[in-house]
């Protein structure tokens, strides 16, 4: 055998490992791309529902949010209402009521309790109302 016969079973035993080689690498790539396909398919299988439900989820949550928004603006509606019913009736009231207590106020003045003081809601005995007097 010669020296170029040698190289030539060289390399040809080379490509052969190179071949074997690759057609397992390409085998292990078909079942990935398989089980890849299988998985895809999966997913989109049970995508479609869920996807389907928020769907659903999310036109409920407009209908609350019209409904929320409905009830906020009758809120804004009562407070408007309650605000100007409370100016009238401190308006119609709040006059009369003053002259009432300043009438009141003026018939115990007049009448005199004597006995009692009362300041800033405590009631002191005579006694030391004069002692406060004489200060």
């Amino acid at each position: 055998m010669t020296g170029g016969e040698v190289a030539g079973i060289l390399v040809a035993v080379f490509w052969a490992i190179l071949v074997s080689f690759l057609a397992v690498v390409l085998g292990r790539l078909a079942q990935t791309l398989r089980a890849t396909t299988r998985l895809v398919a999966e997913v989109t299988e049970q995508a479609v529902p869920l996807l389907a439900d928020a769907s659903a989820t999310v036109r409920s949550a407009q209908t609350q949010l019209d409904r929320v928004d409905a009830i906020a603006s009758d809120v804004q509606e009562v407070t408007a209402n309650a605000s100007a019913l409370s100016t009238t009736v401190a308006s119609t009231f709040g006059g009369p009521l003053v002259k009432v207590a300043a009438f009141g106020y003026g018939v115990r003045k007049a009448l005199g309790t004597g006995r009692r003081t009362v300041i800033v809601g405590r009631t002191v005995p005579v006694a030391r109302r004069r002692k406060q007097k004489g200060r």
